[in-house]
């Protein structure tokens, strides 16, 4: 337990704290922005416990995880004997995003949920639906093949390069992987039979794969409450890993795309969207268009790039819980994310591939306003993200031989 922040108490009917389900760097990004602003940040996860090293984490305990039949019970009797109704309720991973939105209704009694239902919410998180709501706005998207079963995988005529894809973010090996590359019929049928073991075939999306890499990566973030944008920006995941398609981003960077703001804002309000949300995007260079291929309503990987950049999200959402004013904010251009260890990773591929010069790589430091762990005030995060992520990886490996 960290020592408790002290609220500044001359703001009427704002929420007493804050509780953060699950989610990595994300949630320890939100849990500085709360905490810069001495809200009480409780943090509950079954997942890696990175956020709950810092120091903004005033209280932090593991859980049987949302999938649990007793999740539901288990907060609101959380609620109850440690006081916590009131709180603001936010998810920070997929699973909690869906056990939030479809639990919306009992959780509601007790807690301020960031989240709209599931009703509306399913028509961004689960990928079919999304790709079908997005075209009936007029939005481009990825060439997706309809296949829901290994007989239809076999005698489907695909044009290769194929990603395979959960249809939603989850703790499975495959959702964990979060896409599946394959160059033929062979290596595809493969992935394809793993994939539908690991969370079922109608499950797996199969989908084309847009040439280029993080270069034609963006990303439109935004705070909205009840329908309607609060503050909002665009980045570019200019590199990531892998470097062709991201399991995660690795150096992402403030820049100006307004089309993005335009395609994001008719996707979100067709659902009346409440709280955070990342939407994901990528330009296919063969016509030009950007394509919608994700929609992450959740604090995301690079989250702390918004507060350095001038646009906190996280104290725009406090304060809006707040009834306080929020005042209009625009992105600060040159200003950059960084997560390092992963970085050089990307950047070495992408040098020895000659898709990037040494020279333009040590130039993109002198921009990185945010790093995905270390921060000056709270670094103890920082100094465990290598020793713990290699710890996690290894006892992953090691339970799968027992």
């Amino acid at each position: 337990m960290h020592p408790q922040p002290e609220m500044d108490d001359r703001v009427p009917n704002r929420p007493a704290g804050v509780l953060i389900l699950g989610g990595a760097h994300g949630t320890l990004a939100l849990a500085r922005s709360f905490g810069a602003q001495k809200v009480p940040v409780w943090l509950v996860s079954n997942d890696t416990p990175l956020p709950s090293f810092s120091r903004y984490a005033q209280r932090t305990m593991t859980w049987p995880g949302p999938d649990d039949g007793g999740a539901v019970a288990f907060l609101l009797n959380l609620a109850k004997v440690q006081g916590l109704g009131g709180f603001l309720l936010i998810a920070g991973g997929d699973p909690e995003v869906r056990f939030v939105s479809q639990s919306i209704d009992q959780l509601s009694a007790v807690f301020d949920v960031v989240l709209p239902p599931w009703e509306q919410l399913k028509w961004v998180c689960e990928k079919p639906l999304l790709y079908r709501r997005a075209r009936e706005l007029g939005l481009a998207v990825p060439l997706t093949y309809e296949i829901t079963s290994l007989e239809q995988a076999a005698a489907a005529d695909l044009r290769f390069p194929v990603i395979l894809k959960p249809n939603m973010g989850g703790r499975s090996r495959f959702a964990r992987a979060k896409a599946v590359l394959t160059h033929d019929k062979a290596s595809f049928l493969t992935a394809y039979t793993w994939a539908a073991e690991e969370i079922g075939s109608g499950n797996v999306v199969v989908q084309e794969m847009i040439p280029g890499g993080g270069e034609g990566q963006f990303s439109y973030a935004a705070l909205w409450n009840k329908g309607a944008p609060v503050a909002e920006f665009t980045a570019r995941r200019t590199r990531q890993y892998p470097v062709d398609f991201g399991y995660t981003s690795t150096f992402v960077e403030i820049v100006d795309e307004p089309q993005l703001i335009d395609a994001a804002r008719r996707l979100l309000a067709s659902i009346a969207h409440h709280g955070l949300v990342e939407v994901e995007f990528k330009r296919d260079a063969r016509d030009g268009s950007m394509k919608v291929l994700d929609v992450n309503p959740r604090p995301w990987t690079w989250f702390g790039l918004g507060a350095a950049a001038g646009v906190d999200l996280g104290a725009m959402l406090w304060a809006t819980k707040s009834g306080q004013t929020v005042q209009t904010a625009t992105a600060r251009p040159a200003t950059s994310w960084m997560y390092l260890v992963r970085d050089m990773v990307a950047a070495g591929k992408l040098i020895s591939a000659g898709r990037l010069k040494k020279r333009a790589y040590f130039s993109s430091f002198a921009k990185v306003r945010a790093w995905a762990t270390f921060q000056a005030k709270d670094p103890i995060p920082g100094l465990i993200d290598v020793p713990l992520t290699g710890w996690r990886v290894l006892t992953r490996r090691l339970l799968r031989l027992l």
